[in-house]
């Protein structure tokens, strides 16, 4: 028992040692020798037998502390790490967005072209002088008196004056007003007093008569016929402008009209008016009266009429003509004639004869009218 306490006691002091060297940094070795010398000098070679086999407990015992001692790692401790809890990962949310319609890609910009200024041309203007009409002053210019009238605004060629200027209508103005001007709508006139005659050639005269119903003096006033078989179906239609430049309101203008080439009998016909529009007065003169008609010769093949013509106006009259009409016992239209006076130009109060023959195409001649017509564009100086 006593060795056992020596044992254990050697032991401690081994430990003590041992852990004195581990403070002190001596080598543990040196301090486990120098224990074995101690305990040489204190133990007898009797009890050492004795104590063989708590010697090997002993040293079984240091070397488990030796081997703790290594593992401190020269007094130091080491603490491991605790291990991170991970970080709970964030849930991303995947919000799905249409895709974009696809932008159309912009043309190019062409900047819009640089308008080019239209030269406008410089109007025309004619200083009227002593003696100038406006008919002369038309065939001058190679312009109408109408468009004379129409461009100036001329409602009566008596108010125009010396030194007045007028502008002249240049050629290609005309051209475009005459391209823009749609077909003239018929104003309301009647058709009458028809009669057909054959010619020896095959053809077919129709003549007759329009009664201006519209309200308004016309011009430009155009009759037509069409004919049709006994079945209704057409065989023929012709037109033609009546005799007469100006046709005043509720007065008549005779016309004629050629068929040269009538393809078949016709039993029908139909008369309609073709155009008539209101007519520039300013520039007729109808301050002519025709006196003592006087008619003679034979009334079925040739007719003469004569007579006079009178300017009851303030001016003078040029470009005069006579339009007579003869017509049967049923009142048709049997024969039309224009007819050029001795003098065609009459002056104020002045007079001048006339005398033309007519060739009935029917007959007899139960009565014959006379209608002067004029122009009045001189200009007072």
């Amino acid at each position: 028992m006593t060795q056992e306490v020596g044992l254990f006691s050697k032991v401690r002091l081994l430990y003590v040692a041992l852990a004195g060297s581990v403070t002190r940094r001596v080598d543990p070795a040196n301090a486990f020798q120098d224990l074995l010398r101690q305990t040489r000098r204190v133990t007898d070679p009797a009890s050492a037998r004795a104590s063989r086999a708590y010697f090997r407990q002993a040293l079984f015992i240091c070397l488990l502390i030796v081997g703790v001692i290594a593992l401190a790692g020269c007094g130091q401790v080491i603490t491991l790490p605790p291990t991170p809890t991970p970080a709970p990962t964030a849930t991303i949310a995947v919000e799905v967005v249409a895709p974009l319609p696809p932008t159309a890609t912009p043309a190019p910009y062409t900047p819009a072209p640089t308008p080019t200024p239209t030269v406008t041309p410089t109007p025309v203007v004619y200083v009227i002088r002593p003696g100038d009409s406006l008919l002369s002053i038309a065939t001058n210019f190679n312009v109408s008196v109408a468009a004379l009238q129409e461009v100036n605004g001329i409602l009566d060629p008596r108010t125009l004056q010396v030194s007045q200027e007028l502008i002249i209508p240049r050629l290609d103005e005309l051209a475009e007003a005459a391209e823009a001007t749609t077909t003239p709508t018929p104003l309301p006139f009647t058709v009458q007093n028809i009669h057909f005659s054959e010619t020896a050639i095959g053809g077919l005269w129709v003549l007759g008569e329009v009664f201006n119903s519209s309200g308004m003096a016309l011009e430009q006033v155009r009759a037509g016929v069409a004919l049709f078989d006994k079945e209704n179906r057409e065989i023929g239609r012709a037109n033609g402008l009546v005799a007469m430049d100006l046709v005043d309101a509720n007065e008549t203008a005779p016309f004629a009209i050629l068929f040269g080439n009538v393809p078949g009998k016709f039993e029908n016909y139909q008369a309609y008016p073709v155009s008539g529009v209101p007519a520039f007065v300013g520039s007729y003169y109808r301050d002519l009266d025709v006196l003592d008609l006087a008619g003679e010769g034979e009334r079925y093949a040739a007719y003469t009429v004569s007579g006079r013509i009178v300017n009851t106006g303030p001016e003078e009259a040029v470009s005069v003509q006579v339009v007579l009409t003869a017509y049967d016992a049923l009142d048709r239209v049997i024969a039309v004639r224009k007819v050029d006076p001795d003098h065609n130009v009459v002056p104020r109060g002045g007079e001048t004869t006339f005398t033309g023959v007519l060739a009935p195409v029917g007959g007899p001649v139960a009565r014959v009218s006379a209608i002067a017509q004029g122009r009045r564009i001189s200009v007072s100086p």
